[in-house]
């Protein structure tokens, strides 16, 4: 099968939607700062999210919180037809105070709903938008489908998780804050008290993913967010802390399966 990657913004509903057919990309460990709500409509993936094994098929929905790390490679040996639908915090928050009344966001209490009855709802607001229909059809099936989402599948709030390490808070912060310089491990041990080895276990432990995986996807992130405002790819790398170019696209298509500049073109029209 041809690889074939598509991404759609939808303007009315702020969100993203991703549709990857035909690929075989092996994704590492990493995390959003935004929720997804996905599926597979062929292949099979072996998923490891927050610290546990997962095998998904079609007719399986991904839900995936803020920060929930996860990586997910092929393990059928065919090509893979993902879709997702990606919604940012401050979108979220909107939506379910309008569904419940309430200001908090919903943290999904598990990645993985295996043979779920709203697979085919979410298949077809997924279609929906990737074709650029304007119908309100779409805002109820969105609305309707987190609305089920939220009853069935949360059962608290973000807010609510348990406190990070202050150890581990600093650390975070730290890498927030220099994401675009040249941090040493060093840095973090002077930071924190702790040693390297036991930094790096603490962390990981704690965040599911290492320092410098978590380093890698705030760099991602603040890139994707310069390439929606209309920052050039070149400059982009620069301002997130990469040594170049190539380096920045070949390490951006590793993580989010584009290349920055098909990234870019997504928002170019859309304002």
């Amino acid at each position: 099968m041809k690889e074939i990657r598509t991404v759609k913004f939808d303007t009315e509903l702020k969100v993203e939607a991703y549709h990857f057919q035909g690929i075989m990309q092996k994704f590492p460990n990493h995390f959003h700062d935004y929720y997804v709500i996905g599926f597979i409509e062929r292949g099979s993936r072996h998923l490891f999210c927050k610290n546990k094994d997962y095998t998904i098929e079609p007719g399986d929905l991904l839900l995936f919180n803020p920060g929930d790390n996860h990586t997910c490679e092929q393990i059928d040996g065919k090509t893979l037809d993902y879709r997702c639908i990606n919604i940012q915090p401050k979108i979220m928050r909107k939506i379910i105070c309008e569904i419940t009344g309430q200001e908090d966001l919903p943290y999904f209490a598990t990645p993985v709903v295996f043979h779920s009855e709203l697979f085919p709802m979410l298949k077809e607001l997924h279609l929906i938008i990737m074709q650029e229909e304007k119908d309100f059809r779409k805002e109820e099936i969105f609305f309707l489908l987190l609305e089920q989402l939220i009853e069935e599948y949360t059962d608290k709030m973000l807010s609510s998780k348990a406190e990070q390490s202050v150890e581990v808070k600093a650390i975070c912060e730290f890498l927030e804050k220099n994401h675009r310089n040249n941090i040493m491990l060093n840095d973090l041990c002077d930071l924190t008290g702790l040693s390297k080895y036991y930094l790096i276990r603490f962390f990981t432990k704690e965040k599911g993913i290492s320092p410098y995986s978590y380093l890698e996807t705030i760099r991602i992130d603040k890139a994707k967010k310069l390439l929606e405002q209309g920052v050039l790819p070149i400059d982009v790398a620069f301002q997130t802390g990469f040594s170049d170019q190539s380096h920045f696209s070949n390490f951006f298509k590793k993580f989010i399966g584009l290349t920055p500049k098909q990234y870019g073109n997504i928002f170019k029209d859309k304002g």
